[in-house]
Order: C-alpha cells, then sequence, then structure tokens
C-alpha cells in the first residue's frame, strides 16, 4: 500500500512540473524549463523505477494513471494562477465607447480603436495588450461598460515598442497609490 501511495505522491508532483516546464518552453523561458527538466528526469526515473521493481499489479498501473490524470489538473491550476504571458484582446462594440476607452487608457491599458463595417452597421473594435494576471480586471471593465460586447483573446508571441511599456508603469504605480489608499482607509 505504501508503494502504491508512493506512485501517486510522484505523479502529482511529476506531471504538474511536466506541464509547467512545457509552458515555460512556449514561453520562451528556457533557463526556468531547463530546471524543470531536470526535476521532472529525476521524479519520472524514481517512479517507473518503483513501479517497475516491485509487482506490476492492475492497481498499480491504475494508480500510475490516475496520477497522471489528476497531475494535469494541478499543474493546469498551477499555470492559471501563475498567468506567465501576455494577452491581446479585441472588443467588438457596436457603437464608439467613449467612456470605455477613457477609462481604460486611465488604467494604464494602451488601446488602439478600429472603426469597421459589420453587416448591417458600423463595428467599433478596440485591441487591447494586457499582462494575462490582469486579464480579468480588464474583462470586469470592458463588462462594466459594454455588457454585450464580443471579445477575442489571443497570445501574442512577440512584441516591441509602442505606448505598452510605458502604460504598465503607470498602472503599477497607480495601483500601489490605490492600494496605500485603501489600506488608509481601513485604519
Amino acid at each position: 500500500m505504501q508503494e502504491i501511495l508512493l506512485i501517486l505522491l510522484l505523479q502529482l508532483i511529476y506531471v504538474p512540473t511536466f506541464t509547467l516546464r512545457t509552458i515555460m518552453l512556449v514561453k520562451g523561458r528556457s533557463g526556468a524549463a531547463s530546471l524543470l527538466g531536470f526535476a521532472e528526469a529525476l521524479i519520472y526515473v524514481f517512479g517507473l523505477s518503483i513501479v517497475f521493481s516491485g509487482e506490476q499489479t492492475f492497481i498499480t498501473m491504475f494508480v500510475y494513471a490516475l496520477g497522471f490524470g489528476i497531475g494535469i489538473l494541478i499543474g493546469t491550476k498551477i499555470e492559471s494562477e501563475l498567468a506567465i504571458g501576455y494577452t491581446t484582446l479585441q472588443v467588438i462594440l457596436t457603437n464608439n465607447n467613449e467612456a470605455l476607452i477613457e477609462e481604460l487608457r486611465a488604467d494604464g491599458y494602451g488601446v488602439t480603436t478600429f472603426v469597421g463595417h459589420g453587416r448591417d452597421e458600423p463595428r467599433y473594435k478596440l485591441e487591447i495588450l494586457t499582462k494575462r494576471n490582469q486579464e480579468e480586471g480588464l474583462y470586469e471593465v470592458i463588462q462594466d461598460y459594454e455588457p454585450n460586447a464580443f471579445i477575442i483573446a489571443y497570445e501574442p508571441k512577440a512584441f516591441k515598442g509602442g505606448f505598452w511599456v510605458k502604460s504598465m508603469k503607470k498602472r503599477k504605480k497607480k495601483k500601489k497609490v490605490q492600494e496605500v489608499i485603501n489600506k488608509d482607509l481601513k485604519l
């Protein structure tokens, strides 16, 4: 029984490590991917040696596979919480909502606007780049102003230059000031 629990535990460590290593490779973070790959290989070899040195029963194989499946869920959850990288949002509106655009810019987001032609009327597209860990807050602002907005999100592979780097510094500074104000109000 102890061997089966050890196999499960190793899988619950191995698979999230594998998931994170893969994500780091995709994100171009080869140093982190290399360290995770080292840990992954150690765990993998140790786990397999336990599986193959003992009696290969159905329950042992089942627990190994079960640990793999649960490990994928854990790895996905960890990656979601880390939210590494950037997201570009395309927001399609039926009207030119200047209040939304001004609010987003005041919050430090770089917003590029486009006018297009829909089937029956003009459409307005906003293009916004943000860090993935700030994506939910951005959705909330958009939904407050435009509940029927059509939003498409994707991850850009790379970007260079533009307004965005300056706006991120401004947003960080504004957030720190707001945290200080909120802290003072709680006292």
